[in-house]
C-alpha cells in the first residue's frame, strides 16, 4: 500500500510538471529527476516495491534507516526552507503533501515499526552520505551547464558559489545529525 501512495504521488507530480511546463518535455523530464524530492520519493517507492515481494533483499539493518534519513531530510527541508515559496492547489497541492508530509510520516511510522534498530551502526553514516553528495555534485554540474537549479538554497547564479558550497555542507551535517538522531533513538526504543 505504502508503494502505490509514493508512486501514485511520484508519477501525478511528473504529469503535472509535464502540463505546466515552460520547457520541452526532455528538458522538463531532467529537471523532474534533478529534484532531491523526486529521487528520494522514487527510492521510497521502489524499496517498498521491493520488500513486498521480496523481505529478505530489503532486511540488511541500515537500509531502511537509511531511506528514513533521506525522506525525513526532505520533508523537513521543505517545511522549514520551500514551504512559504508556493501554495499549490487542486492536485497539485495533494501531491505536495504526499510528497512532502504523508510519504515522510509513512516512512518514519514504518521505520519505527519494521527496522532491526539494534543492529544499525553509527559507521553506516558515512555510506549513507554518499548519495546527497553525488546528488550535489551532479546538481552543480548540471546547473553550470544548462544554468538552472532545483532550489534556491544551492543556485549559484543567484547565492554565489561559495554560499551555494556552505549549504551543500551544512546540509551533508544535517543528514549526519539525521542520521545519528535515527541510530541513537532507535537504539534506545529497541531496548
Amino acid at each position: 500500500m505504502f508503494a502505490l501512495v509514493v508512486w501514485f504521488a511520484v508519477i501525478a507530480q511528473y504529469v503535472l510538471m509535464l502540463n505546466n511546463a515552460a520547457a520541452p518535455p526532455t528538458e522538463t523530464t531532467i529537471r523532474f529527476f534533478t529534484f532531491f524530492t523526486i529521487l528520494t520519493n522514487t527510492l521510497v517507492a521502489v524499496y517498498f516495491t521491493v520488500r513486498s515481494f521480496s523481505n529478505a533483499m530489503m532486511e540488511k539493518p541500515g537500509i531502511l534507516t537509511a531511506v528514513t534519513v533521506y525522506i525525513t531530510i526532505v520533508g523537513l527541508v521543505y517545511q522549514v526552507l520551500l514551504r512559504q515559496l508556493w501554495q499549490p492547489t487542486g492536485l497539485q497541492k495533494i501531491v505536495d503533501e504526499l510528497l512532502h508530509s504523508v510519504n515522510p510520516i509513512l516512512v518514519i511510522v514504518y521505520w519505527m515499526l519494521y527496522e532491526k534498530k539494534r543492529a544499525v551502526q553509527y559507521r553506516q553514516i558515512l555510506t549513507w552520505l554518499i548519495y546527497p553528495l553525488i546528488y550535489f555534485v551532479v546538481i552543480f554540474i548540471r546547473g553550470v551547464v544548462s544554468g538552472w537549479y532545483p532550489y534556491p538554497f544551492i543556485d549559484v547564479a543567484s547565492i554565489g558559489i561559495g554560499q551555494t558550497l556552505l549549504n551543500a555542507v551544512m546540509l551533508l551535517v544535517f543528514f549526519a545529525l539525521v542520521a545519528a538522531v535515527y541510530i541513537f533513538t532507535g537504539k534506545k526504543l529497541s531496548r
